[in-house]
């Protein structure tokens, strides 16, 4: 029997450079570097992991870098925002932090009686904090203090070309209607993390993918039986829906619903620090069994990174230039 979903598992982005990724998500906002692997499609292009210290369903934010990228354009049918939790006494410690760093920051604001401060990477990928709750413990060795750090995702802002039916689709997967304010329906999961989807209920220009553009949203399954249940059910509803794929540190499948927002189907387990040593997550480039043969020529494609202190420190991992183009792969997952 299907259950509902907890929430969000991962975000999942498009950006051009690598090295400027990971400056700004492990030393900028503090996130732990949990992974840094390769798109399995495209064993060229790096796939880069950020989360709590083990990156746990409900905190991971991952990143697709192609130098050659066009920039996106905001519009629909797309994933506009992507929202991290922080502590409610910690808006004018990321005020500070933010604007140090010559971070441009829009806010605080006040939405649903929580406070927001919104702002861009350095690829124009629309990011937000938000004042709550959350059951995450925060990266205690990374570089915010533990009592101000990002504690997960909060949630994701989702701009459809037919909100009643994308609207369908969260209440199918278990996400409730709670409130709405303006043009902004709030849907919510009934789990302890990364439950909340946003629905923009208003007309928009097409969008287009490209660097700055968040990919997918994946939400949490239980189990890889749980998810050919939701195959069936996509499939009898006649979506676009993918086969069960083994991603190695979960299973998964692709929805793309008639709105045009690519969700993710994902599984907790075995999870990001499977097959690795917890204490070194991300210090060196992870590949699965199947491309682990292949090492030497993956590397000798790949940029140096050169890793903040507490990923790593000065280590490089890598050989020469990263892949330069978009890469014939970067699908929705769907084939």
């Amino acid at each position: 029997m299907l259950t509902d979903t907890a929430g969000i598992h991962h975000v999942t982005g498009i950006v051009r450079d690598a090295q400027a990724n990971v400056d700004f998500y492990a030393t900028t906002l503090g996130l732990r570097l949990v992974k840094q692997t390769v798109n399995f499609n495209e064993k060229f292009t790096r796939h880069l992991f950020y989360g709590d210290e083990t990156g746990s369903p409900g905190t991971a934010l991952t990143f697709f870098p192609y130098p050659a990228e066009e920039p996106g354009r905001p519009g629909t049918p797309q994933i506009r925002t992507a929202s991290l939790v922080i502590p409610p006494d910690a808006v004018d410690y990321w005020l500070d932090r933010l604007a140090d760093r010559g971070v441009e920051v829009d806010g605080p604001f006040e939405r649903f009686g929580e406070t927001v401060l919104r702002f861009s990477d350095p690829d124009g990928t629309d990011l937000e904090l938000v004042t709550g709750e959350s059951s995450v413990e925060p990266w205690f060795d990374g570089p915010v203090p533990a009592e101000r750090a990002i504690r997960g995702i909060y949630g994701v802002t989702l701009h459809s070309t037919n909100p009643f039916v994308t609207a369908s689709v969260l209440d199918t997967l278990g996400f409730d209607l709670v409130e709405q304010e303006g043009d902004r329906v709030r849907y919510r999961a009934p789990g302890d993390r990364a439950t909340v989807v946003d629905l923009l209920d208003r007309d928009g220009e097409f969008g287009r993918e490209g660097a700055g553009s968040i990919h997918h949203v994946a939400v949490r399954v239980e189990d890889e039986a749980q998810l050919y249940e939701w195959h069936d059910l996509f499939r009898e509803r006649g979506y676009d829906v993918s086969r069960v794929k083994d991603r190695h540190v979960f299973h998964s499948l692709y929805v793309r619903e008639p709105g045009g927002i690519l969700f993710e189907l994902a599984t907790d387990g075995p999870g990001l620090t499977f097959d690795a040593d917890p204490e070194t997550l991300g210090q060196s480039l992870y590949l699965p069994p199947w491309l682990e043969e292949d090492r030497e020529m993956i590397e000798s494609q790949l940029r140096p990174l050169d890793l903040p202190v507490g990923v790593g420190g000065d280590e490089a991992a890598g050989g020469a230039e990263d892949n330069d183009g978009v890469g014939p792969s970067r699908d929705d997952g769907l084939n």
